[in-house]
C-alpha cells in the first residue's frame, strides 16, 4: 500500500489552519465534483483523494494521529497498543476508547491506518453532500423596494424564489437543497445568491432610510409655497417655509426603504433643499433685485 500525503493532495503546507484547510478543500471540492466532470475518470480519482484529505485533515484527532505516524503508518496499530498498553498498566481503571472510520472510495492507506479493516466498515457507504453553488442576483434600488418573484437558472434548472422587500446590497441568502447532488445517498448542496443593488439616480440609500437632494427656485424659497416630490412609492405634497435657507434639511418619516423581513416597517427619507439662482433675468426683474440689495 502506497502512502498518502494529505496535505500535498490538498496543496497545504503542515502548519495550516483548519480555516485553511476547509477554504482549500471546497476550492477542489467545486474543481473535481463528478456533476461538473462527468465520465472524467481522473476528476473523480482526485475527487475521492480530496475528500479523503480533508477526512482526516479537518478531524483534529485523525490529524494527530496521521502527523504522528507519518510514513510509518503500516506500524502505527503497533504504536496504539503499546501506547494504551502503557496507559492502562498506569490506570488500570482507565477506559481506552477507539473509532472506526471507513468508506466506499476510501485508499487502502486510509482504511489500514484508520480502522476500516472491518467487514461491516468497508461496506458502509460514506454520504458526502452535494456541491454548494454560488450566484449573483443583479436589481434596481426599486426592485428591491418591492417583495417580488423571480426565476433564476443555476446548473440547467429554472428555480423560483421569493425576493422580500429591504433586501440589501451585497446580502446572501441561502436556498436549502438546490447545490449540486450528493454523493452515496448524502444531502444535496444548498444555493447561494449574493444581491448586487445598483445605485439609484436620484436617491441614496444608507440602511433604511433614504437621502435625496431637491432643487428649489428662489421664489419659493423666499415666499414660500407648496411643491410635490417624488419618492419611491409615489409622489408627496411638501409646504416650503418662507425664507428656506440653501441646504436645509427635512424628514420625512415612514418614507424610506421598506425594513427587511419587516412588513409596514419603513426608514426615513431626508430631504436637501437646493436653492437654484435665476437666470436669464429681464431688465425689470433686475431693477427688483437692485432695490432689495438696497433696502
Amino acid at each position: 500500500m502506497i502512502f498518502l500525503d494529505y496535505y500535498k493532495i490538498l496543496g497545504v503546507e503542515k502548519t495550516a489552519t483548519p480555516k485553511d484547510i476547509k477554504n482549500t478543500y471546497r476550492k477542489l471540492a467545486r474543481k473535481y465534483h463528478p456533476d461538473l466532470n462527468p465520465n472524467d475518470k481522473d476528476a473523480i480519482k482526485n475527487f475521492q483523494q480530496i475528500n479523503e484529505a480533508n477526512e482526516v485533515l479537518s478531524d483534529p484527532v485523525k490529524r494527530k494521529k496521521y502527523d504522528q505516524y507519518g510514513k510509518d503508518w503500516q506500524h502505527s496499530e503497533q504504536f496504539e497498543n503499546a501506547r494504551q498498553y502503557h496507559e492502562q498498566s498506569s490506570n488500570p481503571q482507565g477506559a481506552t476508547y477507539s473509532e472506526t472510520f471507513s468508506g466506499e472510495g476510501f485508499s487502502d492507506f486510509f482504511e489500514s491506518m484508520f480502522g476500516g479493516s472491518s467487514t461491516a466498515g468497508r461496506n458502509r457507504r460514506m454520504k458526502y453532500k452535494g456541491e454548494d453553488y454560488y450566484a449573483e442576483l443583479h436589481l434596481d434600488l426599486i426592485d428591491a423596494y418591492e417583495t417580488h418573484k423571480q426565476t433564476l437558472t443555476v446548473n440547467r434548472k429554472n428555480i423560483r424564489i421569493n425576493i422580500p422587500a429591504g433586501i440589501e446590497n451585497g446580502q446572501t441568502i441561502k436556498i436549502s437543497g438546490h447545490g449540486g447532488h450528493s454523493i452515496n445517498g448524502g444531502p444535496d448542496g444548498d444555493l447561494f445568491i449574493t444581491f448586487s443593488i445598483a445605485n439609484h439616480p436620484r436617491f441614496k440609500r444608507l440602511g433604511n432610510d433614504l437621502f435625496t437632494a431637491i432643487n428649489l427656485d428662489l421664489y419659493t424659497a423666499v415666499l414660500g409655497g407648496e411643491i410635490t416630490i417624488d419618492t419611491l412609492n409615489g409622489k408627496v405634497k411638501l409646504k416650503v417655509n418662507p425664507e428656506t435657507p440653501n441646504g436645509y434639511k427635512i424628514k420625512l418619516k415612514n418614507k424610506g426603504f421598506p425594513v427587511y423581513k419587516n412588513e409596514g416597517q419603513y426608514g426615513d427619507l431626508y430631504i436637501t433643499f437646493n436653492i437654484k439662482t435665476p437666470t436669464n433675468l429681464t431688465e425689470k426683474q433686475k431693477r427688483l433685485f437692485t432695490e432689495l440689495s438696497q433696502s
